[in-house]
């Protein structure tokens, strides 16, 4: 453990341990560790050349913590493996019993690697290559041949329909000339016939080496069957050899903490489970987490190097909070938020179908399925007046994110509204300030989004898989190393205006206070500063524009 010095004033360490999935900057003590990190980083505390190879990057974290005698310090760990290793020093160890893992993985990997060089040798080994040269081979001759004879055909029948021609200028009896038409039929039935032949001598020739690279087929895809089958059951004899405690003393394996499904790929390899566990083993008070990207960015965009982020669902979702279990936790916080409750909402614009509300940062536009009381725009109005029961949101803003909110009071001017946007007969502006100077004035964004796989609180540039996405915009005004734009989303999927502000085809700078693709202030500066549409009832143009609180 590493202790500050100089030992932080008793106000400035929390009474409770920060919750560790919270949005905004990590707690001030969590932070001034993170950057004694990154400055031990920086200055080559260790050899980390290979993070910055594109999509190489990695999660470290710091958990700061509470000695026995009351001396306050910190743990430092890392995501997965550090230079191919999973033990570095002067880091938090992985969660693994070495030695229940040690009994049965190396041959365990080792039948992998066998399935995998026979897997090889099938799809690009000699044999296949060879029965694949042969049968090219084979196949240039047969088309040669075929070629030939189709030549020596055309000739013949050509050599026929003169016959017949002359056969029919000729002055000669009916007999003779039905002998002199049977014997060029007969001609043109031997040449069908010959090419018949030559189709099945060929076929015959190549079935045999046809045959013989579809059993090579057949064999590598019970390879696949039985590799996958193999992987699995390593994978869950790994995973349960993943000891996971908690604060009371408890533990159990990461394959129980996710059954019945088995549980996502790297869970219990995060650096915030390995910290816990590092506490816990020590005899050390958990207070406040802290985790921050190093190298370079992923593939698919998303993490920035030195930026803050917090705990990700897919994984940690299933262990933080057993290991929290007897903790005094601030689970559902928000950091650097600041106290107080939510501002109330402000009413711009309402009629018999439909309203228009302000939404201040902080509150949901809509409660959770599992949490249908819970604070949100859509809740609040409809305690407003009991009569509400049918207000359906247009198209909901982030928690985060203030300003206009569309809702419809029936589903027929619900249905009508979402049409105008998908026809872009509706429109809305955002407007953001931004972490970055943006190169040109205006354009438009197209780069299609998905759900990330390893964090459901996140979306991915996937020009493969994601969905289409696109955002215009325009810069409005630029201050130092900020730029002030405005958006305009011609698609709607989550995340789209911050993905494609963060992401380097994109705009290449974050909304400032974009804690989750690469910002770190407490504040997201993104507002819904104006909508306009058709109104579906009335036929007339609503225009409504609401200024930013930024």
């Amino acid at each position: 453990m590493t202790y500050f010095e100089p030992q932080p004033a008793p106000a400035e360490v929390p009474e409770r341990l920060t919750d560790p999935f919270a949005e905004g900057p990590p707690h001030p003590l969590a932070r001034r560790a993170a950057e004694e990190l990154k400055g031990f980083l920086r200055q080559g505390g260790l050899d980390l050349h290979a993070l910055d190879a594109p999509g190489q990057g990695k999660m470290f974290g710091v958990l700061v913590v509470a000695a026995p005698d009351g001396r306050i310090g910190y743990l430092r760990g890392f995501s997965g493996m550090l230079d191919g290793r999973w033990r570095v020093d002067g880091f938090a160890p992985p969660l693994f019993d070495s030695i229940a893992r040690d009994a049965f993985l190396p041959a365990g990997e080792a039948e992998l690697r066998a399935l995998g060089e026979r897997h090889a040798e099938l799809t690009e080994g000699a044999e296949p290559t060879a029965l694949r040269a042969s049968l090219a081979e084979l196949t240039a001759r047969h088309d040669a041949a075929m070629d030939g004879m189709r030549e020596r055909h055309d000739a013949n029948r050509g050599l026929r329909h003169d016959a017949r021609q002359r056969l029919a200028s000729r002055e000669v009896s009916e007999e003779e000339r039905q002998v002199a038409l049977h014997s060029l039929a007969e001609e043109s039935r031997a040449d069908a016939a010959e090419r018949q032949r030559l189709e099945v001598a060929h076929h015959q020739e190549r079935e045999v080496l046809v045959s013989a690279l579809r059993a090579l087929d057949t064999e590598r895809a019970g390879l696949e069957h039985l590799r996958a089958e193999r992987s699995r059951q390593i994978w869950r004899r790994i995973s349960e050899s993943y000891v996971i405690p908690n604060a009371r003393g408890e533990s159990r394996t990461v394959g129980s903490l996710f059954a019945p499904e088995p549980p996502p790929g790297g869970a219990g390899d995060c650096a915030a489970p390995k910290l816990l566990a590092q506490a816990y083993r020590h005899g050390l008070r958990p207070l406040a987490l802290a985790e921050f990207w190093w190298g370079a960015s992923p593939l698919t965009g998303g993490r920035h190097a030195g930026a803050y982020y917090p705990a990700c669902w897919s994984k940690c979702g299933g262990v933080l909070p057993y290991m929290l279990e007897g903790l005094s936790v601030e689970l559902g916080s928000l950091p650097g938020a600041g106290p107080g409750p939510v501002e109330e909402l402000r009413l711009l614009y309402e009629d018999a179908w439909l309203l228009v509300v302000d939404k201040p940062r902080g509150l949901l536009s809509l409660p959770g399925r599992h949490e249908p009381s819970r604070d949100s725009v859509l809740v609040r109005l409809q305690r407003r007046e009991t009569k509400e029961t049918g207000l359906q949101v247009v198209h909901a803003l982030d928690p985060e994110t203030s300003g206009l909110l569309l809702l419809a009071r029936d589903p027929e001017t619900h249905a009508a509204l979402q049409r105008q946007f998908a026809r872009r007969e509706a429109d809305r502006r955002f407007v953001a300030w931004l972490d970055g100077h943006v190169a040109g004035d205006q354009g438009v964004i197209e780069l299609p989004l998905r759900p990330d796989r390893e964090d459901r609180r996140r979306h991915l540039v996937d020009p493969l898989h994601g969905k289409r996405a696109v955002t215009g915009w325009r810069v409005a005004q630029r201050s130092g190393s900020r730029t002030r734009v405005s958006l305009w989303p011609h698609t709607w999927l989550p995340h789209q205006l911050r993905v494609h502000a963060a992401h380097p085809l994109g705009l290449g700078a974050p909304i400032t206070g974009d804690r989750l693709y690469g910002g770190d202030d407490a504040r997201l500066m993104l507002h819904a500063e104006a909508v306009t549409f058709i109104h579906p009832h009335t036929g007339e143009r609503v225009e409504l524009e609401c200024h930013a609180p930024f």
